[in-house]
């Protein structure tokens, strides 16, 4: 069997040349992804109803955490594999990796088991109404069971990455986007099935994911891959050690999908209150807009991540700021770019959701350029995040991603209508940005200061 190591070598290839082998199987990937999302909820919608649609909504923060638990040891194990790997101890590098996997696997085994036995109080507290709860419930029993494997997706493919196989980390985005849409629409359209088979082809397109980043992971030609753990007191108190700074070195990438919650829900709270129902219509279009956009400039992250954690413990600080700085330059044309084409092309995007002859139609038009001025200050504030990260800075990560998902956040949202009416609303989220970058440049600004001091 043929090698899928794509030659890459994170500590003397050329910087542009490295971060592209990485970006552009890593965005594809992002783009698979993102597609699948919105095939999703276009199956539902038309082949279910309505209802079927809200209920998948009501469930959707129990997906947010899996993914956050997953990219969170993803993040944090990689981290502290890139470094070991950069100094010649790859047997530590393996250990991180398979605890990350393993104790990862049980937490959400065990999240995915209460979440089931306890789907119809799950559901209530989630908001659900008692219209929409036995398509909740049912939803439910068909997905939260297969958690661990969503997770187990999100986490693995930074270790593939970091191995250096990129395109084979996409492959274990596009191919379950494949199988989902494909069962999708078997399931619902030819089958009949509903919520048990919108639920089922989503788990199943999440377990062959799953099952290929084991296949890799376990295959002893690669270099970052399992290992066998010792089950000895002490090993289980490094164990403990272990999780625990990867804990910390992650949270702030589990924060970032507990932001776009929050986003959701300050912003339809205050849509509905100023323009009903047709605002809250028009904000989710934002909202099914965001995490695209999110994913692009998450890959920009993921992609320079191994490049920069590697080099940073091998001590090549010139290849490390050589490498955020390409990264921030991508995060920045790209920003310019999704602006640009928010706002010459608006009315596209919003005919893509709904009808013209909506009332929310001509809110959403005029509303999204307003919402997309932020995307440039959106990028380089999450490549700063990763790059925080990458470098061992948890606390400024944890600063920045607190600051942005939640207090400003809901400041903005609350305060700014007050001032600029539904304008405000809009801004809520860009000037949300403004006030992180201002916060990053100050952290970024102040290790630069001390680092000359020394």
């Amino acid at each position: 069997m043929k090698d899928s190591r794509d030659s890459i070598d994170f500590g003397s290839m050329d910087i542009p040349k490295l971060f592209r082998k990485l970006l552009i199987p890593t965005v594809m990937g992002m783009v698979f992804s993102a597609a699948f999302v919105i095939t999703d909820g276009i199956f539902v919608g038309r082949g279910i109803g309505s209802d079927a649609l809200a209920a998948v909504n009501i469930t959707a923060p129990l997906f947010l955490i899996s993914t956050g638990v997953g990219l969170m040891f993803g993040v944090g194990a990689s981290v502290v594999a890139s470094i070991h790997l950069s100094q010649g101890k790859a047997k530590a590098a393996r250990i991180n990796v398979t605890q990350a996997v393993v104790v990862s696997s049980l937490l959400l085994a065990a999240y995915s088991f209460f979440i089931t036995w306890y789907a119809l109080g799950v559901a209530r507290l989630l908001g659900s109404s008692e219209r929409l709860l036995p398509l909740a419930v049912e939803y439910m029993h068909w997905f939260a069971p297969f958690l661990p494997f969503s997770a187990l997706l999100s986490s693995g493919m930074f270790f593939i990455r970091l191995d250096g196989s990129p395109n084979y980390a996409m492959l274990c985005n596009a191919i379950p986007a494949v199988i989902n849409i494909v069962l999708d629409y078997v399931f619902i359209f030819v089958f009949g099935w509903g919520m048990t088979g919108a639920a089922l082809a989503t788990s199943l397109g999440y377990i062959v994911g799953a099952a290929m980043i084991l296949v890799y992971l376990s295959d002893r030609r690669r270099a970052v891959r399992f290992c066998r753990v010792k089950l000895s007191r002490k090993s289980m108190r490094l164990t403990l050690r272990n999780v625990g700074y990867m804990c910390r070195l992650g949270l702030s990438t589990f924060l970032c999908e507990g932001a776009i919650a929050t986003m959701m829900f300050a912003g339809n709270y205050v849509f509905i209150r100023h323009l009903g129902e047709d605002g809250v219509a028009a904000f989710s279009i934002a909202c099914y807009f965001f995490p695209i956009i999110f994913m692009v400039y998450n890959a920009i992250g993921q992609s320079a991540q191994p490049i920069l954690s590697y080099n940073f413990g091998a001590g090549n600080g010139v290849r490390v700021r050589r490498t955020f700085r390409l990264a921030l330059m991508t995060a920045v044309v790209l920003g310019l770019a999704f602006f640009g084409m928010t706002a010459l092309f608006s009315h596209q995007v919003v005919a893509m959701f709904i009808d013209s002859a909506y009332p929310a139609y001509d809110i959403a038009v005029r509303g999204l350029p307003l919402f997309a001025s932020g995307f440039v200050f959106f990028a380089v504030n999450i490549v700063a995040i990763s790059y925080f990260q990458s470098v061992e800075r948890a606390r400024p990560a944890m600063l920045v991603t607190v600051l942005r998902g939640f207090v400003f956040m809901v400041a903005c949202f609350f305060g700014l209508p007050l001032l600029l009416g539904v304008e405000g609303i809009w801004l809520a989220v860009p000037l949300t940005e403004v006030l992180t970058f201002g916060v990053v440049m100050a952290i970024y600004g102040c290790g630069r200061h001390l680092a000359l001091a020394r």
